[in-house]
Parts: C-alpha cells; structure tokens; sequence
C-alpha cells in the first residue's frame, strides 16, 4: 500500500489541484507558442484567442459535465451548481475542442492543422492534470488490494481516508504518456489534417470507456458512467472516419 499524506492544500486555501490546471494551461499555450516560433503556419494573435476561447468553452462543458454526473446532489443544492470546485478532465477537452471549432469557423484557420498541432501539448497538460488530481484525491479508484493500491490520510482529500484504492490517476498519467509516444510517431504521417489529434482523442476515449470500470462514479445508463458513454458516442464517430478517411503517408 502506498500512503498519500500530502496535503492537498498549497497555501492560502489555493489547492494544488488548482495550481496544476493553471500549469497544465500554461503548457498548452507555450506549447502553440513554440510551434509558431519553429514555422507553424499560425500566429501568435491565433493561438492567444483560441486560448481565450478553450479556457471558458473547457470549464463550462467540463463544469457542466460534472453537475449532470452527479444531478442527485446537485438537484438538492442547487445554488452550487455555478462553480469551479468540481471539473472533468474529459468535458474541458471536449469543450474546447468544441470552442475552438467554432472559432476556426468565424476567423476561417484550419482546425484540423490546428488539432494536429495541439494534439501532443494536450495530452501532456492531462498528464499535469492528473498529477494534480494525485494530490487532490479526486477521480480516484474503486477500492482494491493490490500492492500499489493508494491510501489517503489527510482530510482535505476528496477521496475516501484509510481505504485502499486503485490509483486510476496514475494508471492515466502513463496511459497518457504512452498515447504522447504514439502521437509523436505519427506525426507528419497520417492526412487529412486533423486525423492525428483523432487518433488521439479516439485512444484517451478508448481509455476512458475501460477504465470507468475502475473508477468511482454514478452509473447513468446500462451500468456505465457518464464519461464512459460519452467515450462510445465518440468513438462511433471517429472510428469510422478514420477508416473511411485516413490515409498513411511516407515522409521524406
């Protein structure tokens, strides 16, 4: 058994949690910013608006998301519904995904070679995330007796104290570094543009529908959780546009 006794509060009330979102944010942005920097066909003013898009667009499907998650206590505390206590990882990639869409359709950049591009500084900034989410105790596993289960100690953590858990947050953060590997690999090898940040969405989807097993949470519909439907949905569409048409292309 592994202990956490790390508090998950840094200083001032701020949660590392917190802290670890704002950073995972950071690298999103400097990430683009690099891009730009080695030739990337964007410009800066492009990657700071799609930015300010993401950010709003991400917390709202993500908050969004998690009240519908978890309605039955949220329908008897309805005044806390507006708040940012409680965010899906899932729901605020989806929901900037969806923003900064919408703003490729008004400012006429392509989103596909936009995807492609971010596609990588994603998934590192959910491998920030989900450190965040170590030391927050939240998004954790069903109870186990593995070795390497984890046990929480400190009372500001989310999850249940003393009891022994998958640590489905870890499990992600190499999952996640795995799908970087992959996504790294392919780069510059799949057309149309657009099919890399696919790929990358379709395996962490892929992920999340197995994982849900392991993982606390409310069942919504035949048993399975709501990030766990959301993965089908997703995957139906992706899967076959991806086969239909997603082509291997030699580099030079």
């Amino acid at each position: 058994m592994i202990n956490i006794d790390v508090s998950p509060i840094a200083f001032l009330g701020i949660r590392w949690y917190g802290i670890m979102v704002a950073l995972a944010v950071a690298v999103v942005i400097g990430w683009m910013a690099w891009q730009v920097k080695r030739g990337a066909k964007l410009s800066y003013e492009t990657i700071f608006i799609a930015a300010l898009v993401a950010i709003p667009s991400g917390i709202i499907v993500s908050r969004l998301l998690h009240v519908i998650d978890l309605w039955d206590y949220y329908s008897l505390h309805p005044g806390q519904i507006i708040g940012a206590s409680g965010l899906t990882i899932y729901g605020a990639i989806l929901g900037a995904t969806l923003g900064i869409w919408i703003y490729s359709r008004f400012s006429r950049f392509d989103f596909g070679y936009f995807a492609d591009l971010v596609a990588p500084a994603v998934i590192l900034a959910q491998v920030v995330g989900r450190v965040g989410c170590i030391l927050n105790g939240c998004c954790y596993g069903i109870e186990t007796s593995v070795p390497w289960a984890v046990v929480y100690t400190d009372s500001a953590c989310y999850a249940p104290l003393g009891t022994p858990l998958h640590p489905t947050q870890l499990y992600e953060i190499v999952y996640l570094l795995i799908i970087f590997g992959v996504v790294l690999l392919l780069k510059g090898h799949l057309k149309p543009a657009g099919s890399l940040f696919m790929v990358y969405l379709g395996l962490y989807s892929a992920w999340r529908l197995g994982m849900g097993f392991l993982r606390e949470g409310t069942p919504l519909l035949f048993g399975l959780h709501q990030a766990q439907l959301i993965a089908i949905v997703v995957l139906l569409i992706i899967i076959p546009v991806l086969i239909a048409k997603t082509r291997w292309v030699k580099t030079g």
